[in-house]
């Protein structure tokens, strides 16, 4: 599958809220941190951060771009993580 593929099926907006338990936030942090580095600094400037791909890029010295694709790789493999530890269903 080729990366414009991917990005068409995750879009780059987050649900504005999502309910999980204690247990599953505390899961979820331990997941966040097996991500490789580059992915999980992305992935957390982004989203618990709050900051927008420019002003990431300018942080890490990287490009636009880069901070896209670590963001969805980012994404991906959370996916993948959190499916492994059925901590979450994703269709």
């Amino acid at each position: 599958m080729k990366f414009e593929e991917l990005n068409e099926k995750i879009p780059d907006e987050e649900p504005e809220h999502f309910e999980i338990s204690e247990i599953q936030l505390e899961k979820l942090k331990k997941t966040i941190q097996q991500l490789p580095d580059g992915y999980r600094v992305v992935l957390s400037l982004y989203l618990l951060e709050g900051y927008d791909h420019e002003e990431i890029s300018q942080i890490l010295g990287i490009s636009n771009t880069a901070s896209r694709t670590q963001y969805l790789r980012a994404k991906l493999k959370l996916r993948q993580l959190l499916h492994k530890e059925e901590l979450f269903e994703y269709n």
